[in-house]
């Protein structure tokens, strides 16, 4: 039997790729490579996190560190972890224009077997060209509404293969005749289905579509925004979504230790590499310079402090953007994890609950 999750759920956005979620030289290294993955994931399921999560990346951005230049494939990774986890849910990344919906309905399903009923799927509509051109899988034809009406005809696919006998469909882009897919999958309805939707048509798929919605923005009143338009949207559906965000945490002894140790990774970013991530995020050239300078290291909202400051943060987070889960990022995945189990998750659970 698996465990009953916190009210508030808290996952793990693996280091599937190389130097994590903050682009500098002076972290601790980050190899994206099987051991560090497995031992966060095994980490991650020994202290009660509720989830585990890759992304899926096939080119990085270069710099001096060559940032998320090796990065092992997400679903294939999540199968060796499913087997190497008891309770932790498994959640592998696709992307709908690089595969078949009834390949990865398929492999979804056999991830699902292999964990028990523990797998998920995260949806990826959107594309980053560099990464598609290089392997001849960029279509200049599909605009970002296109990606997005592909994407939903490739979900409604991968469901019913869960579902039903066969499919026989005519779509734009898929056409199934009498298309079969067994055995079916563990989990019921099906395998949870995760996406992040930022434009208003992507915000509304993930609404529609999936279980649970990653939502962004750069301020809190931005991110509570995000959250209760996402509901809202639900509700049109007569539905319920949840919706997580991710966080960064840096935590030493002292506050002021800590502060003194994201001043050290940030006085380490490697520019070039942030820039040409802001360049495949379609920040215009013009702009690039001060983007970055904005940007800086860290790639996602961050709480820095002592443990007990960082689960202050990490509460008022999830209050104020009314979020129902958090998926987390450490520096050093292995030492983060024991420290939030230990002194950070039953302090969240006691308060959420």
């Amino acid at each position: 039997m698996f465990h009953k999750p916190s009210q508030k759920e808290f996952g793990v956005f693996l280091p599937v790729a190389n130097g994590g979620w903050i682009v500098s030289n002076t972290t601790p290294p980050l190899d994206g490579l099987w051991k560090q993955n497995r031992a966060a994931a095994v980490t991650a399921d020994e202290v009660g996190m509720d989830f585990i999560m890759s992304m899926g990346k096939w080119r990085g951005f270069g710099g001096e560190t060559n940032h998320w230049g090796t990065s092992l494939e997400s679903l294939t990774l999540m199968a060796g972890l499913a087997e190497a986890t008891k309770r932790v849910k498994v959640w592998a990344t696709v992307h709908p224009m690089l595969q078949n919906p009834a390949v990865t309905a398929k492999m979804i399903t056999t991830l699902d077997h292999i964990s028990g009923g523990r797998a998920g799927l995260n949806i990826v509509a959107g594309a980053y060209r560099a990464e598609f051109a290089q392997m001849g899988a960029w279509d200049e034809t599909l605009d970002h509404d296109d990606r997005y009406a592909l994407t939903e005809e490739w979900t409604t696919l991968v469901k019913r293969l869960w579902s039903e006998e066969s499919v026989t469909a005519h779509g734009r882009f898929f056409d199934f005749d009498d298309c079969v897919s067994d055995p079916k999958p563990l989990s019921k309805p099906h395998p949870d289905l995760i996406c992040a939707g930022m434009s208003d048509r992507g915000l509304n798929f993930a609404v529609r579509e999936a279980d649970a919605c990653f939502i962004g923005g750069q301020t809190p009143e931005e991110r509570r925004d995000s959250s209760r338009r996402a509901k809202e949207i639900a509700e049109t559906y007569g539905k319920t979504v949840k919706t997580y965000a991710m966080c960064t945490v840096v935590y030493a002894e002292t506050d002021a230790k800590a502060e003194a140790l994201a001043q050290h990774y940030r006085d380490g970013v490697d520019m070039a590499a942030v820039i040409e991530m802001l360049k495949s995020w379609g920040v215009p050239p013009g702009r690039l310079s001060a983007a970055a300078d904005q940007q800086g290291a860290f790639m996602t909202q961050t709480v820095i402090g002592s443990p007990a400051t960082c689960r202050e943060q990490v509460e008022q987070f999830v209050r104020f953007a009314e979020l129902d889960g958090l998926m987390l990022i450490f520096p050093d995945y292995v030492e983060g994890l024991k420290m939030f189990g230990a002194e950070m998750l039953p302090g969240l659970k006691a308060s959420f609950a």
